[in-house]
């Protein structure tokens, strides 16, 4: 083991939805503290693939919707054939739909409800199986504000992310014996594509700077600094934990 608890060399990471925004910031983050890196999207995510790259560090696309759980044990195994190994899972792919619950159709909460939880629940099982057979490994969840928040007109995401804090604690109470670090990461408002409407929106803008005690937007990197930790040798006595990565959000 390296002196440096945060060093990442020789370990492969599997990101999910890493195609930009918050998937991306982990990746390159890993990358940077010495991980391969295995890219799942349903989009070519050549840009992230180079961004990995320019570290040191090798990296292999993975095409896939996870819209079902038909490629889970494909992208673990095509994870294995191309590194030989998987130490750490980053669930990041996730979707969002928006109504008001009294209108809010049956589309929009299976469909949300199936990638946020459903597939990212068999993806945690395909990897847990291989980590269990093969000394263990690190598990990162994607979570949210609204794990700990109810939000508006986004009743299947609030649901499906709640979800994923329980989850996260389940798997960790099942699988700290086989050294499996099960935890998740509930990231605040960060700068991404998904947000640029609300960073356009003055109005918008304003209140939720107002409320943010770090006076600031985050960036997809302090994502990836938080995926870093949990994934290393600092944080192996974290377990089932949902790390709020939010400028003091919550705290406000």
């Amino acid at each position: 083991m390296s002196d440096n608890f945060f060093d990442l060399t020789g370990k492969v990471a599997l990101v999910t939805g890493a195609n930009t925004g918050i998937g991306q910031g982990i990746a390159v983050a890993l990358a940077k503290a010495g991980a391969d890196i295995i890219l799942t999207a349903r989009r070519d995510p050549s840009e992230t693939r180079q961004l990995v790259e320019a570290e040191g560090v090798k990296a292999h696309v993975v095409m896939a919707d996870l819209s079902s759980i038909e490629p889970c044990d494909r992208i673990v195994s095509e994870t294995i054939n191309a590194f030989g190994r998987l130490d750490i899972l980053v669930n990041n792919a996730g979707i969002i739909r928006r109504n008001d619950a009294l209108d809010f159709t049956e589309d929009d909460w299976d469909a949300v409800m199936d990638t946020n939880l459903k597939i990212l629940f068999f993806l945690c099982q395909s990897a847990g199986r291989y980590m269990a057979a093969n000394g263990g490994g690190s598990i990162i969840n994607i979570a949210s504000m609204l794990t700990f928040q109810g939000g508006i007109r986004v009743a299947s995401y609030t649901a499906s992310k709640s979800g994923v804090g329980g989850l996260t604690k389940l798997l960790a109470n099942e699988w700290a014996p086989k050294n499996i670090n099960v935890n998740a990461i509930a990231p605040g408002y960060i700068a991404t594509n998904n947000t640029a409407a609300l960073q356009a929106d003055k109005d918008r803008n304003r209140q939720i700077l107002e409320r943010i005690p770090a006076g600031r937007w985050g960036e997809p990197g302090d994502i990836g600094g938080a995926a870093v930790f949990l994934a290393s040798d600092a944080a192996k006595y974290v377990q089932g934990h949902v790390l709020a990565v939010d400028g003091g959000w919550l705290a406000r």
